[in-house]
């Protein structure tokens, strides 16, 4: 990816619709991605997922789907068919699940399949919280050991921390696509996440697209933060 504007995805999170399609028209000249998510999806369905494809931009889907591998599959095709070109799924659904949602997405939208990406470890859950869940291991061991069995499979990439993103290109080569949320520029607050790095920092530690949302969105002028970020990538 050249143009810094490819590395760029804003996440719009939210459910007002007219503020999500009105956002998606300011923004798509200026980025590469655009992510809905499930707040939006399951307040507007897949018509939405539809709308904002339409523009000119991508649209990453952030439906992390986690069930049996038939239903999976066919989830996956439904999730290509709205015109998607990226779309997820939990890395802690195995092996069999993640192999379905590959041939979802072939089945769902032949001529171009959308890449489909594993969720390893959510950015909001440190070490404390994992253990609470029964994880006996930090988050930076289970990501490249979920990252592993992704590329294995034959996913194109993964949605991981940046603070993973060396581990994971190591073990997983070069043309792994590492898509990386818990992006917050210097002069933005950290919210909710909790293993966060700056845009800069995160394509220096190998991260290939930097999903940013409120930073973006709940600024007065998006596309000056925008801008922002992008002459921060250099």
């Amino acid at each position: 990816m050249t143009d810094q504007r490819d590395k760029l995805c804003v996440a719009l999170d939210g459910s007002d619709r007219d503020w999500i399609a009105s956002t998606a028209r300011t923004l798509a000249p200026q980025v590469g991605w655009l992510k809905l998510g499930l707040e939006a999806f399951t307040a507007f369905g897949p018509e939405l997922v539809i709308e904002i494809a339409e523009l000119d931009t991508r649209v990453f889907f952030d439906i992390k789907l986690h069930d049996i591998p038939n239903t999976v599959r066919r989830a996956a095709a439904n999730c290509a068919a709205t015109g998607a070109a990226m779309f997820n799924v939990h890395a802690s659904g195995g092996r069999a699940m993640l192999s379905a949602a590959i041939e979802g997405a072939a089945e769902g939208s032949a001529a171009h399949p959308p890449k489909v990406l594993a969720v390893t470890v959510l950015t909001s859950l440190d070490h404390g919280a994992l253990t609470e869940l029964g994880f006996d291991h930090d988050p930076n061991e289970l990501v490249v050991r979920w990252a592993r069995l992704a590329h294995e499979v034959g996913l194109d990439g993964v949605v991981a921390s940046a603070r993973e993103a060396p581990a994971i290109r190591r073990e997983c080569g070069p043309d792994f696509l590492i898509v990386t949320p818990g992006i917050r520029p210097g002069w933005s607050a950290t919210g909710d996440q909790r293993r966060v790095m700056t845009p800069s920092d995160a394509i220096a530690a190998g991260a290939d697209i930097l999903v940013i949302g409120r930073p973006i969105t709940g600024a007065k002028f998006p596309d000056k933060a925008v801008t922002r970020v992008i002459e921060e990538l250099g």
